[in-house]
């Protein structure tokens, strides 16, 4: 596990000249092979999501897909961050949860998927495998965070008896949250592709991972393009908008 707390911009931000320069590769690739079953090129794949959006099937697929993705993630950012808590002051509990956080980080993700589609329906499956994703991650950061915090400024609140709420706006939160940031922008992306895999394979009715799985069975490759640049807008603009928030969270505990 890599914990990064300290976000570079200029190394991270994506480039509209390296954009423009991809896409202009996959259009020339497109029309070097000519054949759209096996490459189809960017413009057609902006209409055809067009296409689909202005049907209302598109839209209840994402909203059936992004409530149980988002849904998962949610639950494994409060049920981590809580087992991060009671882990670091007990050391039973921490060695409790160890063995599971080591198997939920080792087992493949595939592997996960066939065995929980056993248990669970399978349209509740992209809420379990999101959950099951994000959580090692979440628990992870949130326990180095709480293990680095400052132990000299925790000391002298306890000395000066500083409130809890104003050790938790004005210590723990301002200590923690980049830790926080940094665990909840790893896991946002991971719990899409964990979570489209789960639809995929599971096929659940009214999903994305079903059209997915639609689009590759009929050879409908613009779909399967439309589809995938669907994931990725909503995967990036959730990740912006939650971490905005978090960001704006900070700045009001400064």
């Amino acid at each position: 596990m890599i914990f990064i707390t300290g976000d570079k911009p200029n190394e991270k931000t994506t480039k509209i000249w390296a954009v423009l320069l991809w896409l202009t590769v996959w259009e020339i690739g497109a029309r070097f092979i000519g054949q759209e079953v096996l490459l189809v090129s960017p413009v057609v794949v902006l209409l055809r999501l067009l296409q689909l959006m202005t049907v209302s099937e598109f839209w209840s697929s994402i909203a059936f897909s992004f409530l149980r993705i988002i849904g998962g993630f949610l639950l494994a950012l409060c049920v981590g961050t809580f087992l991060s808590g009671i882990s670091f002051f007990s050391r039973v509990i921490r060695e409790l949860v160890q063995p599971l956080i080591v198997v939920m980080t080792t087992i493949p993700v595939a592997s996960f998927i066939i065995l929980i589609l056993i248990w669970v329906p399978s349209r509740n499956l992209a809420v379990v495998i999101s959950f099951l994703m994000v959580l090692p991650i979440i628990y992870k950061n949130i326990l180095e965070g709480i293990g680095q915090m400052d132990g000299q400024l925790l000391e002298m609140a306890q000395v000066f008896q500083v409130s809890r709420r104003k050790r938790l706006r004005y210590l723990y939160i301002p200590q923690l949250m980049p830790y926080f940031r940094t665990a909840a922008s790893l896991s946002l992306g991971l719990c899409w592709k964990a979570g489209v895999a789960a639809e995929v394979i599971g096929i659940p009715k009214g999903s994305i991972g079903e059209k997915l799985y639609e689009a590759k069975i009929y050879l409908q490759t613009p779909d399967l393009f439309a589809w995938t640049l669907t994931i990725i807008i909503l995967s990036v603009s959730f990740e912006k908008l939650f971490l905005f928030f978090v960001d704006k969270l900070l700045l009001f505990n400064h």
